[in-house]
């Protein structure tokens, strides 16, 4: 039956305690205390204000929920099952083995847009869908985020809150469930809704202070969001546990199934079986598209020097100027990263996120979920803030695609907070993650037009220097390939590099041939996946692979070739940046690192004299 009135909301917030409880109860796990605080929120909010064709979760028109306090996952499914989405059979497969109903939620269910759970994420994440609909898809839908008053703690909630403040999100909701306990105690303001609102005024919303139990007031509220025309914070004070003695506004029960959940279900009236006929989507209308047109790709003449990441923004903008689903986002450095020359060619897909790298790549995630092809770059090194959230891409299943610059001790003088040492390792941690190393500006090229159609998170590695163009426009260089630029029969070592040190190498084996040494040189643009394959084939002809890096050693190339040959009796040593650098020009640094040309040549003297002994 649909829900029409004040008591029938109740009826169903009723509802939504009880399924949560039981859910925990058949998992024997979960967090049954934290759905219960915010059962009154949602019910009102499925019956009275959101538009979703659950039957068409993909539908452009629908509304987006997002469960920023994951943990309260129970809620979540309970409302699923309300709506008519999920069946009761299902709901208590909660947590099960081989169940769509996780822990925590993820897009394994159509309904769900990202995975949550890790406090802070969801919000920044709205912003973006929120942007998406604004400046992108153009169509009405709005964004409801359902946070905790625990992760109001996180930094990149507050990135959010500023971000959709200064770009006037009007269709953002955030519904804070002001419930005072977190995991281990009171959170830091406990129901001072007041102390919040403050803050999230500061950044432009329109805050409302309401009781978060009273369905009149919650249905008041969301109206007056809808109208206000900005970003709207609903601050609700409830209690955690809400409805069942033993544990409502107690310490101590966190994360815990009820530990006599017939009572409770008894206490909250019983099952019922309500089900909510959710109003259908505001417009029926497809998103707005960018025109295409043909593609034509920057080319560079072999024998130049071209920085890498001049070629990617040329790259991205002809990109951009063929394809009207690919957008970019900033990090306010796109003079240094290149993306500027997008910003001026496509204004209306180019974003700025100032320095809030993690509001960047949360954007980006929720750019990506509406089926637009967003490009997020800054500095290598600055990418490591918002890891976290790359992490969770990775898990919502998502395709992102993300370009560091400055990588490496290679920029020259600006010392070691400018420089990305890590991202290399980083990268290839994430669960089916792609990494790339162009070497020049051609090959940069082909790689960026790449990314673009491939699945999960990728993350192209630039160069901040001018480096030689050493293949010719137009040659494919396909994901987990590499090139043989230097081999033969006589080889007595393999070098494998990547980037910047591509260039030592093919150096580096030029000064060994005149001290009567071939070495051969294999250029691994494609990090993860490596081209196991032509590496192996290397080290069982020469027996000897030097693997060079502008990287820390750890996780790094080196690590990556290591991995291809663990099963080979190759001799592998590995030249990467050892010491912490300072300043110093670009070669100083190669040189100093022990990763430049001499520093090669001198490794390959040792090992060939190794295998002599």
């Amino acid at each position: 039956m649909a829900v029409e009135n004040p008591n029938d909301l109740g009826g169903l917030a009723a509802q939504l305690r009880v399924d949560a409880v039981r859910a925990a109860a058949a998992a024997g796990s979960g967090h049954p205390t934290s759905s219960l605080s915010a059962a009154d929120l949602m019910a009102v909010l499925l019956a009275r204000h959101l538009r979703y064709d659950v039957r068409d979760p993909a539908a452009p028109g629908n509304d987006h929920l997002v469960f920023s306090k994951g943990h309260a996952s129970p809620l979540l499914y309970a409302l699923l099952k309300a709506a008519g989405a999920i069946g009761d059979a299902e709901l208590l497969t909660f947590r099960a083995r081989h169940s769509r109903l996780e822990g925590h939620p993820t897009p394994r269910l159509p309904w769900v847009d990202v995975a949550t759970g890790s406090l802070g994420f969801g919000l920044p994440v709205g912003v973006g869908l929120a942007l998406t609909g604004r400046r992108l898809d153009r169509l009405p839908y709005r964004v409801w985020v359902l946070c905790g008053d625990s992760e109001l703690a996180e930094g990149s909630m507050w990135e959010a809150a500023e971000h959709a403040g200064h770009e006037g999100l009007g269709n953002l909701t955030a519904i804070v469930d002001v419930n005072r306990l977190g995991q281990r105690g009171p959170t830091r303001h406990g129901w001072d809704t007041a102390a919040y609102a403050v803050r999230f005024a500061a950044f432009g919303w329109h805050t409302i202070e309401i009781d978060g139990h009273d369905p009149v007031a919650i249905d008041h509220a969301y109206r007056e969001a809808v109208l206000s025309g900005r970003p709207t914070a609903v601050l609700a004070r409830t209690r955690k546990g809400r409805g069942v003695a033993a544990v409502e506004d107690r310490e101590g029960f966190h994360g815990k199934p009820l530990a006599d959940a017939d009572h409770a279900i008894e206490e909250l009236g019983g099952p019922r079986r309500i089900t909510v006929a959710v109003a259908p989507p505001r417009s029926a209308r497809e998103p707005h598209r960018f025109p295409g047109g043909p593609y034509r790709p920057p080319q560079y003449e072999a024998g130049t020097a071209v920085a890498t990441r001049d070629a990617f923004g040329a790259a991205l903008t002809a990109l951009g100027a063929a394809r009207g689903d690919v957008v970019a986002l900033d990090g306010e450095v796109a003079d240094s990263t290149r993306t500027e020359a997008f910003a001026v060619a496509h204004p209306d897909r180019f974003f700025e996120f100032y320095i809030a790298e993690q509001q960047m790549v949360a954007a980006a995630i929720g750019m990506g979920r509406r089926g637009w092809t967003p490009f997020a770059a800054t500095f290598a090194a600055f990418l490591t803030r918002a890891y976290d959230f790359v992490r969770m891409a990775a898990v919502s299943r998502a395709d992102l695609r993300l370009v560091g610059s400055h990588a490496g001790v290679s920029i020259g003088p600006d010392g070691p907070s400018q420089m990305g040492l890590e991202d290399l390792a980083a990268f290839r941690a994430v669960h089916g993650s792609t990494v790339l190393y162009p070497c020049d500006a051609n090959q940069t090229v082909a790689l960026t037009a790449a990314m673009a159609d491939l699945p999960g998170v990728s993350y192209l590695r630039t160069t901040r220097n001018p480096t030689p163009v050493v293949y010719r426009p137009g040659e494919r260089f396909p994901v987990g390939g590499s090139r043989v630029l230097r081999g033969s029969a006589r080889d007595a070592v393999t070098i494998v590099a990547a980037g910047i040190t591509v260039h030592e190498a093919l150096a580096a084996a030029d000064a060994l041939a005149t001290d009567g040494i071939a070495a051969g040189v294999i250029d691994a643009y494609s990090v993860k996946p490596i081209d196991a394959a032509t590496i192996r084939a290397a080290a069982e002809r020469t027996g000897r692979v030097l693997t060079v890096e502008d990287h820390w050693p750890e996780g790094g190339l080196g690590d990556a070739v290591l991995d291809a040959l663990a099963e080979t009796d190759a001799k592998v040593v590995k030249l990467a940046v050892r010491a912490m650098p300072g300043s110093a020009t670009s070669r100083e640094q190669l040189e100093d690192a022990g990763i430049d040309r001499g520093a090669i040549r001198e490794a390959v003297h040792d090992l060939c004299a190794l295998a002599a002994r």
